[in-house]
């Protein structure tokens, strides 16, 4: 026995050869048949892509959020074997010596063989499914399995790819758990936002008009027996849809102070209203995420009648952009701002919602806008750029990436810039920027803080979001700008 053969690598190499090829040796019944098949329906993750969709499609509204979770864990799998581990170590494939040739795939992989993209891929999808919906992960779990065994069994790998790329999966399931909490986390403290002078306070709520959206994502349950138990003499209009922005705009013009039920979108259009009427604004949500009320430091519509009958209010900042959508002359984000990525993912989710529901439409849309989309050619600050994602938040935001998640303040009115340069696929880009750190320059991502940013250059039709709503772009140039505690909205001491 050579000295090469008695080191660790040289016995991990040969137990791994050994195995192989009793992998080889073996025959099963039936699986000539069923695994080479079962491989190449997992080819780009497609096989985990439609059990996602049918878990959509037929599960409870928690397995819709386990088939999320699992193709969030599958595209980080997928974004770091390739971006990553297939350059970092180089193996060669196996040699098919002693592989029968029923077996073989038709045609052989072209990249390195460590780890397996495949297992990689089978076991994140089963991963992220488990920590949400451990029935749902027992169902897959032999079919994830399966997919990894036949990567030895057709001889396009060694076991020791299969395990390293099982291990990168599960890992992957993980992180993004650990992402999804961070994200989840909202501050319902408050902030440092200047308090307001002068807010009047309505004891019993006179003077409060309150415009319900009775199309939003939690408005049944919205607390609004609150709402009229605190705020008796208070005016409640509940409408929907299109006319939801005239509804708020004439509710201003004749209030004390405008109340809005409703999410992040709903939030938006209120907060357009009361700053061009002048009034304060009372934010009472009941969206699916609420970010503005949550890192506003309002937990629920109790924490807005306290601090109504108080009078108790902040100012808070603005981002605006100019000229506005829909012909308007600036437009209004209490949030954040995007071209790229986002928007056209949003736009897919909204276009196919309607047919086959929220959850499968945001699958569709993710697998769309990842595999499908092109970079978007911009000038900014006069100097031309391609971004897969331009990202604006209102006030800083905490966290890594191009699309960050939580404010610690709300008053500065600084624009929290983060850009995902255009080049390669979306996917590696997206996640190379994310692990770029908050505030960095790299060739793949940007981030820094602004009072202005202009925007030219911008093609015909290119796609805008603005606290989740979807827009063509109105000009080829859009001026933004953050307006320092520009609304005065309550919140309590």
């Amino acid at each position: 026995m050579t000295d090469h053969q008695l080191t660790w690598p040289g016995v991990l190499a040969g137990w791994d050869r050994r195995l192989f090829d009793a992998v080889a040796r073996r025959h099963w019944p039936g699986a000539d048949r069923v695994l080479p098949g079962l491989g190449r329906a997992a080819n780009h993750g497609v096989l985990w892509a439609g059990a996602a969709a049918a878990i959509a499609v037929f599960g409870s509204a928690g397995a819709r959020k386990a088939a999320v979770r699992g193709v969030a864990s599958l595209a980080l799998a997928s974004a770091t074997i390739n971006t990553v581990g297939k350059w970092s170590v180089r193996r060669p494939r196996p040699l098919l010596e002693g592989v029968p040739a029923a077996r073989q795939l038709a045609t052989q992989p072209q990249t390195t063989s460590f780890p397996s993209g495949h297992a990689a891929s089978a076991f994140a999808f089963t991963a992220g499914l488990a920590l949400e919906s451990p029935g749902w992960a027992a169902a897959v779990a032999p079919v994830a399995a399966s997919v990894a065994f036949s990567r030895v069994y057709t001889g396009v790998h060694y076991p020791s790819d299969v395990l390293a790329g099982a291990a990168l999966g599960v890992a992957s399931g993980f992180v993004v758990r650990r992402l999804v909490r961070d994200v989840q986390e909202a501050r319902v403290v408050p902030g440092e936002e200047r308090s307001a002078v002068g807010a009047p306070a309505l004891p019993e709520g006179a003077g409060l008009i309150v415009v319900v959206n009775s199309g939003s994502g939690t408005a049944a349950g919205a607390g609004l027996d609150v709402l009229r138990a605190s705020l008796p003499e208070a005016e409640v209009i509940e409408c929907a849809g299109p006319e939801l922005p005239a509804e708020l705009e004439a509710a201003a013009s004749r209030a004390t102070v405008l109340g809005v039920c409703g999410g992040d979108g709903t939030v938006n259009a209120a907060a357009t209203a009361a700053l061009r009427a002048g009034v304060p604004l009372a934010v009472f949500p009941a969206g699916t995420l609420n970010h503005f009320a949550l890192d506003l430091g309002l937990a629920g519509p109790e924490d807005t009648c306290r601090a109504v009958r108080a009078g108790h209010a902040v100012h808070v900042g603005l981002g605006r952009f100019t000229p506005g959508p829909h012909g308007q002359g600036a437009g209004y984000f209490v949030n954040n701002f995007s071209i790229g990525a986002y928007p056209e993912l949003l736009r897919h989710r909204l276009r196919w919602a309607p047919r086959i529901g929220g959850g499968p439409a945001a699958l569709l849309a993710a697998w769309r806008v990842l595999r499908a989309e092109r970079p978007v050619p911009l000038r900014l600050a006069g100097r031309p750029r391609t971004v897969w994602l331009l990202f604006a938040g209102n006030g800083t935001y905490g966290g890594t990436g191009p699309a960050p998640h939580r404010r610690d303040g709300l008053g500065e009115g600084l624009l929290d810039l983060r850009l995902a340069y255009g080049g390669g696929r979306p996917g590696p880009r997206l996640l190379a920027a994310a692990l770029a750190g908050p505030l960095s320059r790299s060739p793949v991502h940007t981030a820094t803080h602004l009072r202005s940013l202009r925007i030219g250059d911008i093609p015909p039709g290119t796609p805008l979001a603005y606290d989740g709503e979807y827009a063509e772009s109105p000009a080829a140039e859009i001026l933004l700008t953050g307006l320092p505690g520009a609304l005065t909205v309550y919140r309590p001491r």
